[in-house]
């Protein structure tokens, strides 16, 4: 193995210098990645178990089957080349190249990043929704030394309460009603690597305590299990949250809070960084063409200085899903600026919010902003111009007036 490397290695657990699990470990240290099938005629269930812990991919029980070993040996191929697959494409098309802007802030972000990558503490990434946290935890884990291992990605506040604790630490079968079979973790799944905690705030209490012991010991206990697995994991942590505050209020550990924020980085609003939008905007233009199939798409001076002037509440994901809007709603080959300023309110997320456009008519705002206001209330009563007229304080005639005078068809139904 010194000498030469080779396709995947048939272990026996009895040999004559060391055991098998013992070479299984030192396969592992020396970190060749070669697929490992286990095999022996006397070993136990719990040997068997052991063996895929240190990284086996398959355990083979004596007398071995042709027909199984071949199987086996497909699978184990099969996995090893997507794997590499993988691993070439983080390494051309790397999580952190998506991190776009030369802005300031996003400069010392990079840095950061790079700095924090070198370690391997625990991060708490902080920014407000949409800012590209996930993103940041991919970066940092493409330029540390686990960048060969796993990246695996759980959201904290889309898992029932109940099925949380499975979900990082695995279980057994039988252990809950619908556990049919043993099932690894997250955790487990990403030992040797990094593993990401999004909306971290949202996590349920009793999970806090338990992640905490993870976060201290390294030992983690499947649902079911009467026995702990070693495991070697980074954790990068994120949330929109102020998490003092989830501590002041009672729902979030002090001590967990401790514990994750070893590194604390916040990622910058697009309002923080608005000179990174045109950057931006070229990026995902080029992209949305691409997705949906349509020719290359040019935006304007004036349709830029739109994007530009947005406040962006939704941050770079709603820059992104307007661009994307954009080239799904516009017919022409150039994006003009009053297309620009036709969809904005359609994604402003609160009313009132987007209406602001620079170098624009005071009147022209103002009916952008009654048309918007007006259409909402009528889709929220269904069309009915009485109940509409009553929320907004008009006479129901003023209220068609208004409609005609701003464009606004007339519902069908009262």
């Amino acid at each position: 193995l010194d000498k030469q490397s080779f396709d995947a290695l048939l272990l026996d657990v009895q040999l004559p210098a060391m055991d098998g699990l013992a070479m299984l470990n030192e396969l592992r240290r020396r970190e060749l990645g070669m697929p490992v099938i286990m095999m022996s005629g006397h070993a136990s269930i719990e040997v068997a178990m052991e063996a895929t812990r240190r990284g086996a991919d398959d355990f083979i029980e004596k007398p071995i089957s042709s027909d199984r070993l071949l199987l086996s040996l497909k699978r184990s191929l099969e996995l090893a080349e997507l794997q590499q697959e993988n691993q070439e494409l983080r390494r051309r098309y790397g999580p952190g190249e998506k991190l776009l802007g030369k802005s300031p802030p996003m400069t010392r972000l990079r840095q950061q990043i790079e700095l924090a990558a070198r370690s391997s503490a625990p991060v708490l990434v902080l920014g407000q929704r949409g800012t590209g946290k996930e993103l940041v935890a991919a970066a940092i884990h493409a330029g540390s030394t686990r960048s060969g291992g796993p990246l695996e990605k759980l959201n904290c506040a889309a898992v029932p309460e109940g099925l949380i604790e499975s979900e990082l630490f695995g279980h057994e079968a039988g252990a809950f009603t619908g556990a049919t079979k043993q099932r690894r973790g997250k955790f487990e799944r990403a030992h040797g690597g990094t593993l990401f905690l999004d909306e971290v705030g949202d996590m349920p209490s009793q999970m806090q305590a338990k992640l905490l012991r993870v976060l201290q010991e390294g030992e983690i206990e499947r649902v079911g299990a009467g026995s702990v697995v070693r495991v070697d994991v980074r954790v990068v942590a994120a949330t929109n949250k102020a998490l003092e505050a989830e501590i002041d209020a009672g729902r979030f550990r002090a001590d967990l809070f401790d514990r994750l924020n070893v590194v604390p980085l916040t990622v910058p609003a697009l309002s923080e960084r608005s000179e990174d939008v045109p950057l931006l905007v070229e990026h995902f233009l080029e992209l949305a063409c691409e997705t949906h199939d349509r020719p290359g798409k040019q935006i304007t001076a004036g349709a830029m200085r739109v994007l530009e002037g947005y406040p962006y509440p939704g941050n770079v994901r709603e820059l992104r899903n307007l661009v994307e809007r954009l080239v799904i709603l516009t017919p022409g080959e150039t994006i003009t600026e009053s297309e620009a300023r036709a969809l904005l309110p359609a994604v402003s997320g609160s009313p009132g919010g987007g209406y602001f456009r620079p170098e624009t008519p005071l009147r022209e705002m103002l009916e952008s902003a009654e048309r918007d206001l007006i259409r909402r209330s009528l889709e929220l009563h269904r069309g009915h111009v009485t109940k509409t007229a009553a929320e907004l304080g008009l006479e129901r005639s003023h209220l068609y007036k208004k409609m005609r005078a701003l464009g606004i068809r007339k519902p069908g139904a009262e």
